[in-house]
């Protein structure tokens, strides 16, 4: 049986996600669902009419009852935030959303793995945990995989090697509140200081790293795309088609997505990002990470700014 994705949310992120996967022929079919059924319709046709120059064979606009034996569904679902409305105004608004989409996807679909993309991510992740029925382990959120993508291409720049070769994440809150742990940051397999010592040695002399400035980048990134596009949408889709690649060839990457925390350093009864391994059975497991005592202080901070947010919600 081929492979299945049902993307629901047919706006810049979700039809971009639905081309992404067809591009990279990670799935062989793809159904697009969205409240607006000419938009998802003409999303679908658009993408259709070029699948001869692709891998996947099927994408179509359908209901939810063409998610059926979906192997994942990613839910980008939820409204952009309006001028002075605030953070836990637009978090109500978009949990009313997905508990309006859970029983009428999860009854279809009951067995796939579901990525929450939309915003508040973190929020979204957790109301779909303790609300949706679904087996805790089939449900993650692209939490800061973005975040720790920008990082890692932003170090790739500083010290002019392949991002690949680069180990960084960004953790916690996909918002105000994530971190930057330093003391996970490798290089080429080194550690970032070991890694400059060894290019000194080599008498390739690097720049000292300037944290601030890193970690200012990362955070202003998506603002700086918004403010000279309207909007942030092919970076985020490649991340999550590499999230649902990892899941359809059970590839076990460990990536910084939103899991359901269970006291891991003091953290509990919240989603955030911390380092997770992702395979065919959606979270395998999360990796136990040392972190130094600050770093454990931060994650505990983010984990408080989530459920302040959480406590005004009603679910």
């Amino acid at each position: 049986m081929g492979k299945k994705v049902t993307v629901i949310g047919a706006g810049s992120v979700g039809a971009t996600i639905s081309y992404t996967l067809s591009m990279m022929g990670i799935a062989d079919e793809i159904v697009m669902i969205d409240i607006n059924e000419n938009k998802v319709l003409g999303e679908a046709l658009d993408i259709r009419q070029g699948l001869q120059f692709c891998r996947a064979s099927s994408v179509y606009a359908g209901g939810y009852a063409e998610a059926v034996n979906s192997d994942i569904v990613v839910i980008t679902s939820g409204l952009p935030r309006k001028p002075g409305q605030t953070r836990l105004e637009l978090a109500q608004a978009n949990v009313d959303i997905l508990k309006s989409i859970m029983p009428r996807i999860t009854k279809y679909a009951p067995d796939a793995i579901y990525i929450l993309v939309a915003n508040p991510v973190d929020i979204l992740t957790y109301t779909f945990v303790k609300y949706s029925g679904i087996p805790e382990n089939h449900i993650f959120g692209s939490g800061t995989m973005l975040d720790s993508a920008r990082l890692r291409s932003r170090l790739a720049e500083y010290y002019d090697i392949d991002s690949t070769y680069i180990n960084a994440y960004m953790l916690g809150e996909h918002g105000d509140s994530m971190f930057l742990p330093w003391s996970l940051v490798k290089l080429n397999g080194n550690g970032a200081r070991l890694y400059k010592e060894k290019k000194a040695r080599e008498g390739n002399m690097l720049p000292d790293i300037d944290r601030e400035a890193i970690e200012k980048y990362v955070r202003t990134s998506g603002g700086r795309v918004i403010a000279r596009k309207g909007a942030t949408f092919y970076a985020v889709s490649m991340s999550v088609a590499h999230m649902c690649k990892c899941v359809l060839e059970n590839v076990g990457c460990v990536l910084p997505v939103s899991v359901m925390m269970h006291g891991e350093h003091g953290v509990d009864d919240v989603c955030l990002s911390y380092p997770t391994m992702i395979n065919s059975d959606g979270v395998f497991a999360k990796v136990p990470t040392p972190l130094t005592e600050e770093e454990e202080a931060a994650l505990r901070r983010s984990g408080d700014a989530l459920k302040a947010v959480i406590s005004g919600l009603a679910f």
